[in-house]
């Protein structure tokens, strides 16, 4: 037990030169020691943690996309908040439709306990909201702070060992709407990113690959060492279902937003696919400057791309391709894909 919770340490001192904004401090384990104990009750130390955190986190994501978008709040007509870690009620929507001092009639959606497919979840929802709503502007808020399930490395667990070195607190948002190319708006509305297709799919017989149960000691959660095969022997086919009807079978000519679960699922999607290294180059970026963050992940990829684009001058916001593809893998096993349309970069 001692040499696993030294390999434990030597670990989290490695993650800790990049995830900075992890929220488990050495100060917070020292006021909290039974955040670190696998058998003194946690779960209220955790909540007051989280209940706090995790809207202040998706507010501060929010108002630097509320920020670029340049329209006033008054225009927010749907929200979407998403999180695995804190449950309470009034619930994190609604802490953060406060926090931003959104319009009273604002409609509001909690997502909980998705984990790293919440944020792809969350756009198809968004899609849907803004296409069947006329003037619909839906902003989309993942936040996540892992204290819900950061413990002690226990040889009954040790899964957990590998996502206490990969995972990180994060938050995202985004503003989702259907504009047309004769809205008033039109000339002060700048997309990123168009949303083609949405689907979601889980894995029959994966129930056990990614597994997360609340309890008295947080949120104990259990990683199979399948899930990359899993992901591997399907996304193929998930691909072909969502890129029939357009006509694209060359995977190398799509643009990719791959949530980085860890390093092996990139490698496994990049040779299941036959794709070319730079091909998920976003995502493995991400994960090695923020690690997997379970919903905001997603959008860092592809804040990550756009930037990216624009930097490089490329002739559109994908990586100057015209279709890409956002795949989100989580719990269940299930798979969220959705087909973007890129735009023209600011540049061009």
């Amino acid at each position: 037990m001692t040499e696993l919770k030294d390999k434990f340490k030597r670990i989290c001192e490695r993650s800790a030169i990049k995830k900075r904004h992890v929220h488990v401090t050495e100060e917070i384990l020292q006021k909290n020691p039974n955040l670190y104990s696998n058998t003194v009750p946690s779960l209220t130390t955790r909540q007051e943690i989280l209940v706090k955190d995790v809207p202040e986190l998706g507010k501060e994501a929010a108002l630097k996309a509320i920020k670029e978008w340049g329209q006033p709040v008054s225009k927010i007509t749907h929200l979407i908040f998403v999180t695995s870690t804190g449950i309470d009620a009034p619930s994190a929507d609604y802490q953060i439709a406060n926090l931003l001092n959104l319009q009273p009639s604002v409609a509001r959606f909690m997502i909980y306990q998705q984990g790293c497919f919440g944020g792809g979840n969350a756009l198809r929802l968004a899609k849907d909201l803004a296409e069947n709503n006329n003037g619909a502007r839906v902003l989309v808020v993942c936040a996540e702070n892992l204290a819900a399930c950061f413990t002690a490395p226990s040889d009954a667990r040790f899964s957990m060992l590998v996502g206490h070195a990969i995972f990180g607190d994060g938050a995202a948002a985004a503003i989702i709407g259907a504009v047309s190319t004769t809205s008033e708006n039109n000339t002060t509305e700048r997309p990123l990113f168009r949303m083609v297709l949405a689907a979601q799919k889980f894995i029959p017989g994966t129930r056990d690959a990614v597994e997360a149960h609340l309890g008295e000691m947080g949120l104990v959660y259990s990683l199979s060492r399948s899930i990359p095969s899993y992901i591997g022997e399907n996304v193929e086919k998930i691909l072909e279902d969502s890129f029939g009807e357009i006509g694209i079978s060359d995977w190398n000519s799509l643009f990719y937003v791959v949530h980085p679960g860890g390093r092996a699922v990139l490698d496994v999607v990049e040779e299941a696919l036959g794709l070319k290294a730079e091909k998920l180059r976003a995502s493995r970026q991400v994960l090695s400057e923020y690690g997997n963050m379970w919903s905001p992940t997603v959008l860092f990829v592809m804040d990550e791309m756009r930037k990216k684009a624009a930097e490089d001058e490329a002739e559109t916001t994908g990586d100057g391709l015209e279709w890409g593809v956002l795949l989100a893998f989580g719990p269940g096993l299930t798979v969220e894909t959705i087909v973007l349309h890129s735009v023209a970069t600011a540049s061009k």
